[in-house]
């Protein structure tokens, strides 16, 4: 097994048969000129010791080194090992509501953006765990399946907003149905959901949501973002308010943390609620509970060590370098026996 490290310098090699066509383009040339100057044949006994054949050893050396050179940059790796990696963590999905009432700003700089500051560090403090993640306002919608590359999940993370989901209102079933589906049947993986939300419920299932979570054997950590006492939600142009949602009535909405819904969810899937005002406790209490969980092996692969070659190819490139240095362009006595481009006339 090989793979090549950086590719774009192949790009190099076209620059090869180039040298090639102006090499063959300067031997039609000096011959062009020498027939103007004379008779080759005599030109030839003026110049006995001239060698085309030396030009073009030298130039296959030179054309040689320079394809060397680009290879070492390239620097292909060979596979020279398998190791056996062994993963133990266990399966997180993060369901993070993005409703319209989560752009309240009575948690700053505002609910959901705070959702995406707590998620984010949680994930800095993971080790092999897999997480995916979950959307939803009055509907769910699956972001990230479930993977290890925490790069990827930091990107998709940062692009959630409250246009994504078309359908509003806050159905916490759900979300807790769909992120239960993100889990293998049958895995004996231990599972985990963390739910960020301002707790409002427009749905009436939570109690079957509840109970397909308990099926799956997924424990629940729900984190409360807002206040009791509420605040607006903002409509911005620009960056800058203009004014705030209104009800039917002309009233403007005041939405408001709903903590008894979320400690519900939490104690009845024996997971835990915590209030996410202050994310450095957030995060404590997010470490503890996964300390508590029993680690499994989810994953065993095989990967190939990869080991670079690039300096076989600078050392080989150089010692042609040094060899075209000994190389003179004029004839040898047993390359002139040789006679190998017909240079002497019968």
């Amino acid at each position: 097994m090989f793979e090549l490290d950086e590719k774009k310098y192949l790009y190099f090699l076209i620059i090869i048969p180039l040298l090639v066509v102006l090499f063959l383009w300067n031997i039609y040339w000096k011959r062009k000129r020498q027939r103007e100057f004379g008779d080759l044949h005599l030109i030839e006994k003026l110049s006995p010791s001239s060698s085309l054949f030396k030009s073009v050893i030298k130039m296959l050396v030179v054309l040689l080194a320079f394809a060397a050179l680009i290879i070492g940059l390239v620097n292909p790796k060979i596979g020279t090992k398998l190791e056996t990696v062994k993963r133990e963590g266990i399966d997180i999905v993060f369901a993070i509501d993005v409703s319209k009432s989560m752009l309240a700003e009575d948690m700053a700089p505002n609910r959901l953006d705070k959702s995406k500051q707590i998620v984010s560090q949680v994930i800095n403090q993971l080790g092999s765990d897999r997480i995916g993640i979950v959307a939803y306002a009055g509907s769910a919608f699956p972001i990230l399946p479930i993977t290890t590359d925490y790069g990827v999940a930091k990107m998709f993370l940062q692009s959630m907003n409250t246009d994504m989901v078309s359908s509003q209102g806050t159905s916490l079933e759900q979300a807790i149905q769909l992120s239960a589906d993100f889990f293998e049947e049958g895995n004996a993986t231990n599972k985990l959901i963390i739910l960020i939300s301002d707790g409002e419920d427009h749905s009436e299932g939570i109690e079957k949501a509840i109970e397909k979570a308990n099926e799956v054997k997924a424990k629940i950590i729900t984190i409360g973002v807002g206040t009791t006492k509420g605040g607006p939600i903002p409509i911005k142009q620009n960056g800058i308010v203009e004014s705030f949602k209104r009800d039917q009535n002309d009233e403007v909405v005041i939405t408001a943390l709903n903590e008894e819904t979320l400690k519900q969810i939490g104690k009845e899937t024996k997971g835990g609620y915590i209030y996410g005002d202050n994310t450095k406790e957030v995060l404590e209490y997010v470490k503890n509970a996964l300390d508590n969980i029993e680690k499994t092996e989810f994953e065993t692969t095989q990967v190939a060590d990869f080991q670079s070659q690039f300096q076989w190819f600078l050392g080989f490139a150089f010692l042609l370098l040094l060899l075209d240095t000994f190389l003179l362009e004029r004839k040898t006595d047993w390359i002139s026996k040789l006679n190998l481009f017909n240079e002497k006339k019968s």
